[in-house]
């Protein structure tokens, strides 16, 4: 199984006029994005993603060539795709953080251009911004596609995106870590230090991603839970993608403010790829599905700890958003398909492999 139009946009031989279609569409998709904010426009990819898979499970398949025109042009495309909202509204907010478009932080708060549940109005700079990234995010991710590069298009330019928009503004691509970059004791102990970017408040020194998820075995145990009802979701429905839409879907309450949510889109989507890899198109049974489930529970601990890894050297001491989980989708599905070509799977499920495998 590999998904179409948005995750492998064929560049080649497409139109000058169908590319302006897709630019424009991009440019007002991370706008959008900006507007509403990077994390409310991320809850949208979770619900797109469900009504894309729930209309192909209910029509018993029938529905797999109708289903991408949700998923992949709305979902995973420059509606909400995380290439374009997502990324365009981090963007935005790292703009916006040094041109008075975030409110001050309280003392001990994250830096302002962090705060990716923010919704950053109607500004046309602040938009103008997101619609560049998101304009970015789409061409990035038509050429991985088009070229078949061996992981997660989208994620890879969701992180592709955050590297550059820290550069472009000025913003310290992984940022000073005195006691190591794995080191949250100083955020443990409560160390602060002024807040740049014109504001005059102070901020925690090292600032974890997720300050209820950053414990090495509490990481491992919410990947394994996930990983295995990602797996258990990608057997029982042939789906890879509707267990990361159910977790990006439940960051509505994350972002709602409820507290302890965990973040596991980056657990579920390599668990649910991974299981099904294992066996390319077979229908696995009995014992076989015991093996495609622990491979799934396996990747979920796996795209847990990357994560972790990836916020505790990227995120917690710069003052911008990266993504952890998109470093880890793309770290996860690469690893699929390096085993794929080892002959450890039997296929790499939707991932491009370059014509490897």
């Amino acid at each position: 199984m590999v998904l179409d139009l948005a995750l492998q946009l064929p560049l080649v031989g497409m139109s000058a006029t169908d590319l302006v279609f897709l630019l424009i569409a991009a440019f007002a998709g991370g706008a959008f994005g900006a507007a509403i904010g990077a994390l409310p426009a991320f809850c949208f990819t979770g619900f797109a993603v469900l009504a894309a898979e729930g209309s192909r499970l209910l029509a018993g398949g029938v529905a797999e060539q109708a289903a991408p025109g949700i998923l992949g042009s709305i979902a995973f495309g420059p509606v909400f795709g995380p290439h374009v909202a997502f990324a365009g509204g981090a963007a935005a907010a790292a703009y916006a953080a040094k041109n008075d478009g975030m409110p001050d932080p309280s003392d001990g708060d994250y830096h302002p251009a962090k705060d990716i549940a923010y919704a950053l109005g109607t500004r046309p700079d602040i938009l103008a911004v997101g619609g560049v990234f998101g304009i970015i995010g789409a061409l990035g991710t038509a050429v991985s596609g088009t070229l078949a590069l061996p992981w997660d298009p989208i994620a890879i330019m969701v992180v592709v995106s955050a590297a550059l928009h820290r550069i472009v503004f000025g913003y310290p691509l992984i940022g000073d870590a005195p006691r190591g970059l794995l080191d949250m004791t100083p955020f443990e102990e409560g160390e602060e230090v002024a807040t740049d970017g014109g504001y005059g408040a102070t901020r925690l020194a090292v600032e974890p991603w997720l300050p209820h998820q950053y414990e090495w075995a509490n990481v491992a145990m919410i990947g394994l839970v996930t990983g295995l009802l990602g797996g258990y979701i990608a057997l029982a429905t042939g789906s890879p993608f509707l267990g990361f839409g159910i977790s990006a879907a439940s960051l509505t309450f994350l972002n709602l403010g409820v507290e302890k949510i965990p973040v596991t889109h980056h657990m579920t989507l390599p668990a649910s790829t991974a299981a099904i890899a294992v066996y390319g198109t077979a229908d696995p049974t009995g014992a076989s599905q015991l093996v495609a489930l622990a491979v799934g529970g396996l990747f979920g601990v796996y795209g847990a700890l990357v994560g972790e890894v990836v916020q505790r050297v990227f995120y917690a001491h710069s003052d911008t958003h990266f993504d952890p989980p998109a470093a880890a989708i793309v770290v996860g599905t690469f690893t699929v398909v390096v085993l794929a070509i080892a002959g450890v799977f039997a296929g790499t499920s939707w991932v491009p492999a370059l014509g490897l495998v």
